[in-house]
C-alpha cells in the first residue's frame, strides 16, 4: 500500500494526525521541564534532539518514581515509630489512605 493510500485511509477512519510543528512545540515544552536540559534551549549551539529529550524525559520520570518510593518508605518508618495517639500522625495517615 502506498503511503498516500495509507494516509488517506487513516484520515478517513477518524484518526487525527499531529503536525510536525505541534510535535516540535511539545518537545520544547518537555525540554523546559527537565532539569538536565532546561537551560540548553536558550543556547543555539546546544540544540538538543527530540530523541534525547524523550530519553531524558523517561529517565526523569523513572527517577521521580524512585524518589516517591523512597519518600514513602521513609514516611512509613517515621509513622511507625511515632506516637500513635499523635494528632499530626493521624492526619498524615488519613491523607495516605
Amino acid at each position: 500500500m502506498s503511503s498516500r493510500r495509507s494516509r488517506s485511509s487513516r484520515q478517513s477512519s477518524g484518526v487525527s494526525r499531529i503536525s510536525e510543528d505541534q510535535i516540535n512545540d511539545l518537545v520544547i515544552r518537555l525540554q523546559q521541564l527537565l532539569p538536565e536540559l532546561r537551560n540548553t534551549n536558550n543556547r543555539t549551539s546546544d540544540k538538543v534532539s527530540a530523541s534525547r529529550v524523550l530519553q531524558e524525559t523517561c529517565n526523569y520520570i523513572k527517577s521521580l518514581h524512585r524518589e516517591v518510593d523512597d519518600l514513602s518508605e521513609r514516611l512509613t518508618e517515621l509513622l511507625s515509630t511515632s506516637d500513635t495517639s499523635n494528632a499530626q500522625a493521624a492526619i498524615i495517615r488519613s491523607l495516605l489512605m
